[in-house]
């Protein structure tokens, strides 16, 4: 990369499929290689990145991550990318066999471990969510008229029917 566009790793790092991953286009740019060379490095490798590892992207998901982080279509490749779990990167480190290689991987590594731990260090988000969600609700009974009257025909629909008043004379038998 170049000084003066230097890009954070973590800014890097996207979550597709569940699971935080760099691209390999990124990749290749740290470690100032060719795209196509790393796919080439992977691809005689193969049985070290199993899907859990690296995965290509399909055409949804690199249409989403390419709004999501701004691609514009004048950067658009011939083929899908790839995307590099944790555990793929790591295993890059052992497929490209160069100095440079190796400290970005440390880099990369380490940047894994520290959003790891701040996500770890979170205590109390789940607490923190279900108070913003039970605010939100408070929220939406109060100001929100057809939201509100959604919700009392719901509460109807989900109660027990009442048994329906009889009208007319009484006979006891």
């Amino acid at each position: 990369m170049n000084e003066g566009t230097l890009v954070p790793i973590q800014d890097l790092i996207y979550e597709v499929r569940g699971q935080k991953v760099m691209l390999d286009s990124d990749l290749a740019e740290l470690y100032e290689i060719e795209t196509g060379a790393l796919n080439r490095a992977v691809k005689r490798n193969k049985e070290r990145f199993p899907d859990f590892f690296m995965f290509q992207l399909t055409e949804d998901e690199w249409s989403i991550l390419r709004c999501q982080i701004g691609i514009l279509k004048k950067h658009s490749r011939k083929f899908l990318p790839y995307a590099f779990t944790e555990h793929g990167v790591l295993m890059l480190s052992s497929v490209l066999n160069s100095k440079k290689a190796v400290s970005v991987n440390i880099e990369i590594m380490v940047t894994f471990i520290n959003m790891r731990q701040f996500v770890l260090s979170q205590s109390g988000t789940n607490e923190q969510i279900a108070e913003l969600r039970k605010l939100l609700m408070l929220y939406i009974e109060t100001n929100d008229e057809r939201v509100n009257d959604i919700i009392i025909a719901l509460n109807n629909l989900m109660e027990k029917p009442k048994e329906p008043r009889r009208i007319g004379f009484r006979t006891d038998d």
